[in-house]
């Protein structure tokens, strides 16, 4: 199954001051009185899109979608030459998440997030269970370093020329490459900043699936929003995703008596499956669906989100 719902429009938006001199874009689409869903976007600092509106019936739910903090339509714009990141931390993404829910007259909301999305998703489930009525989430992550490391050092068993390629564009002798990248990412130079935001995303689009018609995406993208996902996302990474080692795992407990659907593919190279496996294990209300033809993402995953986004509208 691949089915989505067609394109739709907001029917109202606008920008929300949170603090720190930031504002972030949000909008609403689908039925005002239907079920409140909220879009978690992955990344760091992918922001959201026309296509996850589409993952809801429109019939059936309200859909809120954002840009978190520095990427997308908020502002200030992580792809400004001098551009402060230290009020960008999890912490700061959870109390965003809660003005929003505040600002729209929400009560309780089901959320949904895709790979990054799932660690914040996650993250303020756990801080505000009595918020959430249900969590669907695919592209299964924790935040975890043990994830991370795996991304930027581990998987050079997998890609190793590809990798190599990638350890090169980071001065010689560093081992921390998120920490590496971010500092190039901020250099005076621009010339330096566009090379570390390409050879970043060059990276990710090489370690996104292993599925044969996995095809490119962030490494032809334009290159403002290059510098923008690679700066959020190595300031995160660098920083242990501003969360303690294994905070995920250990407080699933807060989630008990949340229905939620982890949603995960077998041939996403960068994130194992054994954490989606171990998330479900720890969360005795979720489901856990494997794709067998499904990567970091793909039209089977869509599909089953919105089987799953479905399931929920009919309860």
């Amino acid at each position: 199954m691949s089915r989505r719902y067609p394109e739709i429009e907001p029917y109202d938006s606008g920008m929300l001051g949170v603090g720190d001199g930031h504002s972030l874009y949000w909008e609403v689409c689908g039925d005002p009185g239907g079920k409140p869903a909220l879009v978690l976007h992955g990344g760091p600092g992918g922001g959201c899109s026309a296509n996850h509106r589409r993952m809801f019936d429109p019939a059936r739910y309200r859909i809120v979608l954002f840009d978190q903090r520095n990427c997308g339509r908020s502002t200030p714009s992580a792809a400004e030459p001098v551009v402060d990141l230290s009020a960008n931390t999890t912490p700061h993404l959870i109390a965003d998440i809660e003005r929003l829910r505040a600002h729209l007259g929400i009560g309780q909301w089901l959320v949904w997030g895709g790979s990054w999305g799932v660690t914040l998703g996650l993250a303020y489930a756990q801080a505000h269970p009595d918020r959430v009525t249900g969590m669907v989430l695919a592209a299964v992550t924790s935040g975890r370093r043990l994830e991370t490391d795996w991304i930027t050092r581990d998987m050079g068993r997998v890609f190793p020329r590809e990798w190599e390629r990638f350890r090169d564009g980071a001065p010689a002798g560093e081992s921390d490459l998120a920490a590496a990248y971010s500092r190039l990412l901020h250099d005076p130079d621009s010339a330096v900043r566009a090379k570390a935001a390409q050879d970043w995303c060059d990276w990710e689009d090489t370690h996104m699936s292993l599925a044969p018609d996995a095809a490119p995406r962030l490494s032809i993208a334009d290159p403002a929003f290059q510098l923008t996902f690679a700066r959020i996302v190595t300031h995160y990474w660098a920083n242990g995703s501003f969360l303690a080692d294994d905070q995920i795992l250990r407080d699933m407990h807060r989630l008990a008596g949340i229905p939620g659907v982890l949603i995960h593919g077998r041939y996403d190279v960068s994130g194992p499956l054994d954490t989606a496996w171990l998330l479900h294990r720890a969360w005795p209300g979720s489901e856990l669906t494997v794709l067998d033809d499904a990567g970091h993402g793909g039209l089977s995953m869509t599909g089953a989100v919105v089987e799953a986004t479905d399931a929920f509208a009919a309860q």
